[in-house]
């Protein structure tokens, strides 16, 4: 038994929240069903929730995943007790939202009142949907399973917020290291280092070559800042608008998936959000081709994305799409060979899911390794670094000691 926490509905409209011991998600809507009550979300109590219902409908632009994530767990539970779409939503608009939350929801249930299917209303919502969820929901329309639809996109969803929350944290530890570490070095050269230098300069001493290099380093350090700001705000600046450059981008995507440390990591995770996305759609009867156009955008590598295009080329004239992607020989061979067996068996969709299954796990073993290798390396480097830098202005003064003595 699981704790679930509850969003419903009573028979006079009021909201109710709580939590409930369940076997599943699914027992919990049986069970408030029972009691009377309309489910709107049932959801474990771990995992927490975004506290913003579908207040992110007022923001303009694309929505984020954990939003787009809720607002479909709650549609997707509401169809699933057996209420009319136009129902579903004008329960979703009325949940204490802000007015322009309401708004967006409203224009949604008017054009479906209107005969519009889902997707065109929610392809109406200037971009707020992307492509391909709007395209997942025509596909579930189109094969009448709108419920199902919506429940493997939240599972999709969920999966790739995983991913990326998994990437993101096994991040936060190294930057914090490195930041700490710089921290620790700047305050070493612009407040302590100046006290031995008014020493040595009192002194007269003759200083060794790596001591004068600190001294130095520490003097323009604070009398320079304003310059290194400037020229760091230079370099950020630059490195924005070369990401913006197609063929310097391609460069570096393919630096990225050559070098050791990263190559394999790199086409790990790609991998998996292609096999992932491309499963869903497939599984949802969207045609392999459109499947594969919708799919490129989810690659962060432009190389990649690039063999990708080639491969739906070749997938076009009538090759498999396990041959294609082989002659590519930039995507994981094991990923490959699985998809050329569920092409085999007429699997294909499923055996996508469980390339995206296994590359999960992939890339998290390739990122603990990574951080097995970076972590140790990154503390020994500035430790390192900050040795020198104590020793450089230490030395000296043990030598002036020896010598006095």
């Amino acid at each position: 038994m699981a704790l679930f926490r509850y969003k419903a509905l009573s028979a006079t409209g009021e909201n109710l929240d709580g939590q409930m011991e369940a076997a599943s998600a699914d027992e919990v809507i049986v069970r408030l069903q029972d009691q009377g009550y309309l489910p709107v979300e049932a959801r474990r109590a771990e995992e927490g929730g975004s506290g913003l219902g579908l207040a992110f409908l007022q923001r303009g632009g694309t929505l984020k995943n954990e939003h787009i994530l809720q607002f479909t767990q709650q549609l997707a539970t509401l169809l699933a007790a057996g209420q009319p779409l136009d129902r579903a939503l004008g329960i979703l608009m009325e949940l204490p939202e802000t007015a322009e939350a309401r708004k967006v929801i409203e224009r949604i249930r008017e054009s479906v009142r209107g005969g519009a299917p889902l997707s065109v209303a929610l392809e109406q919502q200037h971009g707020l949907f992307p492509r391909l969820y709007v395209n997942l929901v025509r596909a579930g329309e189109s094969g009448g399973g709108l419920e199902g639809v919506l429940r493997r996109l939240a599972d999709y969803l969920e999966r790739s917020r995983e991913l990326r929350s998994r990437v993101i944290n096994a991040l936060i530890y190294p930057v914090i290291l490195v930041v700490l570490v710089l921290g620790s070095i700047v305050f070493l050269l612009t407040a302590v280092v100046p006290q031995f230098q008014e020493v040595f300069a009192s002194l007269d001493a003759e200083l060794a070559w790596y001591t004068k290099a600190v001294l130095a380093t520490s003097s323009a350090l604070r009398q320079g800042w304003p310059l290194i700001l400037a020229a760091m705000l230079a370099l950020a600046w630059w490195l924005n608008g070369r990401m913006g450059d197609p063929a310097w981008r391609l460069r570096l995507d393919g630096k990225l998936l050559s070098w050791r440390l990263t190559g394999n990591l790199v086409a790990r995770l790609d991998t998996a959000r292609l096999a992932r996305t491309l499963g869903t759609l497939v599984g949802n009867g969207v045609p392999l081709i459109a499947s594969l156009n919708l799919s490129r955008n989810v690659l962060s590598n432009r190389v990649l994305a690039n063999a990708l295009d080639v491969a739906t080329s070749e997938v076009k004239s009538g090759s498999g799409l396990g041959y294609a992607l082989g002659r590519t020989k930039l995507y994981p061979r094991l990923a490959v060979q699985m998809i050329q067996v569920g092409e085999e068996s007429g699997e294909l969709d499923t055996m996508l899911l469980k390339v995206a299954d296994t590359f999960d796990i992939e890339t998290r073993n390739a990122i603990d390794r990574l951080l097995a290798v970076m972590v140790p390396a990154l503390t020994l480097a500035m430790t390192a670094v900050v040795g020198a830098v104590i020793l450089s202005v230490l030395l000296p003064i043990y030598d002036m000691t020896g010598n006095l003595n």
